[in-house]
């Protein structure tokens, strides 16, 4: 056998240098990490600065591409004009009028005088309105949890939608949006056609320019109240009918006495505002479901102003007795308070027991809470021409009058009830635990023929003892303030429960009382629309604390446990009265950037409006899922009057307010200060 045949050689293939056959592109790849891995790690790191560098700037000139590319919509007016110039075109300024030579009209003077009066006006270009620059809408999650804008989770309605309607003339896309916010929404659409800020008329161009629109009604502020009211009505009668406060957010009830308080609360409010059918319905719950024959613990104090109160000013407004009646029950269930060692009331009954206590942990009562009951138990007792009521309230009038532990007037918070001394008198204050004592000073006076002297020498005296020891001005603007005293050093915070003071003194002054009385209210009036005006929510805290020396450029600061909203009325209150007193409108316009935000930042869509824990939030402002009853039964009473353009409707010369805004008649002028009946 043969072996193979060795083949002692070499086999090459040679191929033309140009060309492209297979190359092996990795060992060329491998070529070039050999030639990275050989340059030092200078080089290496510059290299990598360099195309990160690269790629920086890039993303920094990204926006700048895109806003080429949009083209007109974004460019600015400025940039409008600048063209405009060029093309020697130059747009009438709004408001200007150019005076022209007789038979001059400009850009025309090389037409022949006899086209001349066929041109009535220049031929000017409009410059186009920038338009809004709109964020999409996130399309995360389902429909029903999307966000809309700054609109919470808890104000989103079901079903809301933004519809659009194309006008038939000029073709143009008009938006109709519908939308929880009730009046807010009625107030950007119904807009009145204003003067210039100057307060002159429009120029003849505007009005021709006027003359080309439709007329737009102006906003109904009363329509828009009691717009207001029924859907807070809605919501408590369809989750909280017959029990004490609405919970709205969670469609539920709160119970406190369990005697139907924001019910009883709103029934002379539904009267006022006209609204029939509303108080129908809660008349014949009054008749067939109000019982006060129940083992349960009530305040004096509340219920006296809310239910007492209620009942009597619905009555004097209906002449119905079925108020009367019930009126009659529970005052007499309240008597038992006054049994006392001092006659200073206890501060809680049992209306079934006929027993009464003070708190669990004193023996103390609140200034304000036992001299802010007489209005009510007078005039039951002129009523029914039983004087026990009277009596009652009345020695502790006296008693407190002649009580030692006053300031200049101004008296400490709390009193005892087995004593009848005032304790913990280092701390003076028109807010909580003293506010009406003050108020109500004043207005047994008005209320008794302005007869009673001794109450219009306490009210007096201390209104001087306010000036005196409370008043002070904030830094950098000067707002006048009533701070509190304790032990000798004022405390510069003002609770939002003395915007009642305003009021007050406005009303004092309309009854003869010192003219400087005024001049504190419009001050005071002022302040308390700046605690709304300079928050972000545009809605008061409950207490705010003023700067005395300009540290931060602010007048007001709010610590965050005093930043919640509880629909209270003290401000819109006092605003009803400077209006009536004065005529000056901004205090209506006032009352209507509160009521907008009320609509904006607390109303519920299924029905009513919740406090607020944070008004310094408006993405967020914290809903406490609470509607008080006086929000019915005063807030939205004082703006309805406020709005109302009858001063008859609840006249200051026939009537006063209890602090609850219930109105009672004042008593006819008769030879002492006691009721006529009783005299």
């Amino acid at each position: 056998m043969y072996s193979p045949q060795r083949k002692d050689f070499v086999s090459l293939m040679l191929g033309d240098q140009h060309s492209h056959n297979y190359t092996n592109g990795k060992h060329r790849r491998q070529s070039c990490w050999r030639k990275w891995k050989q340059l030092s790690r200078l080089q290496r790191s510059l290299i990598l600065f360099l195309l990160a560098f690269l790629f920086i700037c890039g993303i920094l000139s990204y926006p700048s591409l895109t806003e080429q590319w949009r083209g007109l919509p974004d460019r600015s007016l400025k940039e409008d004009w600048v063209e405009m110039d060029n093309q020697g075109l130059r747009p009438i300024p709004p408001g200007f009028v150019p005076k022209l030579p007789p038979g001059v009209v400009p850009g025309v003077q090389d037409i022949p005088p006899e086209v001349m009066p066929e041109i009535q006006r220049p031929s000017i270009p409009l410059l186009p309105k920038p338009p809004a620059m709109r964020k999409p809408p996130s399309k995360r999650g389902p429909p029903a949890l999307q966000k809309r804008g700054k609109v919470s989770d808890w104000q989103v309605k079901d079903g809301e939608e933004a519809t659009i309607k194309r006008d038939e003339d000029g073709g143009k896309e008009a938006k109709t949006v519908i939308s929880w916010r009730g009046a807010m929404i009625e107030a950007e659409q119904g807009t009145e056609l204003q003067s210039t800020a100057h307060g002159k008329e429009g120029t003849v161009a505007d009005a021709e320019d006027s003359a080309n629109l439709k007329p737009v009604k102006a906003v109904d502020r009363v329509e828009a109240v009691r717009e207001a009211f029924r859907h807070a009505w809605k919501g408590y009668k369809a989750f909280a009918w017959g029990h004490d406060e609405l919970k709205p957010i969670s469609k539920t009830h709160g119970e406190w006495f369990g005697l139907g308080l924001t019910l009883i609360d709103a029934l002379d409010t539904m009267w006022i505002l006209g609204l029939k059918d509303e108080f129908a319905e809660a008349k014949k719950w009054v008749e067939t479901e109000l019982s006060f024959s129940k083992n349960v613990d009530v305040n004096l104090f509340e219920s006296t102003i809310r239910v007492l109160g209620g009942l009597l000013s619905t009555y004097h407004l209906t002449g119905d007795t079925l108020f009367l009646d019930k009126a009659k029950d529970i005052g007499s269930r309240l008597m038992p308070a006054f049994k006392t060692p001092s006659k200073i009331p206890y501060s809680d009954v049992n209306i079934g027991k006929g027993t009464a206590h003070p708190p669990r942990w004193t023996t103390d009562s609140t200034v304000a809470e036992v001299t802010s009951i007489q209005l009510e138990f007078r005039e039951l007792s002129r009523l029914t021409k039983d004087p026990q009521y009277q009596n009652a309230v009345e020695e502790v009038t006296r008693h407190v009058h002649r009580l030692e532990g006053k300031r200049d007037g101004l008296v400490p918070m709390f009193i005892n009830t087995n004593s009848g001394k005032f304790t913990r008198r280092g701390a003076f204050t028109l807010g909580a635990r003293a506010d009406s004592y003050y108020e109500y000073l004043l207005k047994q006076w008005l209320q008794g023929g302005k007869k009673e002297t001794e109450l219009l020498e306490d009210y007096l005296q201390a209104i001087e003892g306010v000036r005196k020891n409370l008043l002070r001005q904030t830094s950098p603007s000067k707002l006048t303030f009533v701070g509190e005293l304790s032990n000798g050093r004022l405390n510069p915070k003002m609770d939002h429960l003395v915007c009642f003071l305003p009021g007050t003194l406005a009303l004092g002054a309309h009854n003869g009382l010192p003219a400087d009385h005024m001049e504190l209210a419009l001050q005071l009036m002022e302040t308390c629309h700046q605690m709304y005006a300079q928050m972000e929510t545009g809605l008061s805290p409950e207490i705010a604390h003023f700067n005395l020396q300009s540290n931060n450029g602010r007048d007001i600061d709010v610590k965050p446990a005093d930043r919640h909203n509880l629909l209270r009325p003290e401000t819109v209150e006092s605003l009803f009265y400077m209006y009536r007193f004065t005529n000056d409108s901004k205090y209506r316009d006032w009352g209507w950037d509160i009521l907008q935000n009320f609509n904006k930042y607390t109303r519920v869509p299924s029905g009513g409006y919740t406090s607020i824990g944070n008004i310094r939030d408006p993405l967020n402002p914290a809903p406490r899922d609470k509607m008080e009853s006086f929000f019915l039964g005063e807030t939205l009473k004082y703006l309805f009057l406020l709005f109302s353009d009858d001063n008859e409707l609840i006249s200051l010369d026939k009537y006063v307010f209890n602090t609850e805004a219930h109105p009672l008649p004042i008593w006819p002028s008769t030879s002492s200060g006691r009721s006529p009946e009783l005299s």
